[in-house]
């Protein structure tokens, strides 16, 4: 667990590589805070892939497709979008694979108007009595992120980059 906590450290250092894909203003409106569980916003989604060989992966997704929005093949990373779907292509940076989302983001790293801030949504998830593995550090503002696991164990990343 220590080693997935420190490579999904690393994996959003990698997606604050995107700021060069938002906007410059900071502001943003969180109209949702009272929010019923059927309207919270997470933001852009992507799947996070930890795969074994960079070079083979991009070609098979560019056949379905897929073209680099961003990343690098010498830090072993990239970053496919077709349509509105993102996937992340990281090379040995973690094990398993990631479900992400980006509050404030669209699905071209853009910011969004309104959205609901990581810290609504964490209190919402608690409030709905699922269990984090880690949390926001109390007091923060601005970029923050969490992680929890479905009921099958899958990773989910919520991570805020504004």
């Amino acid at each position: 667990m220590k080693k997935t906590l420190s490579l999904l450290l690393i994996f959003s250092t990698i997606l604050s590589c995107y700021s060069f894909f938002l906007n410059s203003s900071p502001k943003h409106k969180n109209t949702n805070k009272g929010i019923p569980s059927d309207s919270l916003r997470l933001g852009a989604f992507s799947t996070s892939l930890n795969v074994q060989n960079l070079k083979k992966s991009k070609e098979f997704y560019e056949k379905l497709g897929f073209k680099v929005l961003g990343g690098s093949k010498e830090q072993k990373y990239l970053i496919m979008k077709n349509e509105n779907t993102l996937i992340g292509l990281f090379e040995g940076m973690f094990e398993g694979n990631i479900l992400t989302f980006n509050p404030g983001w669209n699905e071209n790293g853009k910011n969004t108007e309104t959205f609901d801030d990581i810290r609504t949504i964490e209190k919402h998830l608690k409030d709905s009595g699922i269990s984090l593995d880690t949390e926001i550090e109390k007091g923060m503002e601005g970029p923050a992120s969490l992680m929890l696991k479905d009921p099958d164990g899958n990773l989910i990343l919520i991570d805020q980059h504004r």
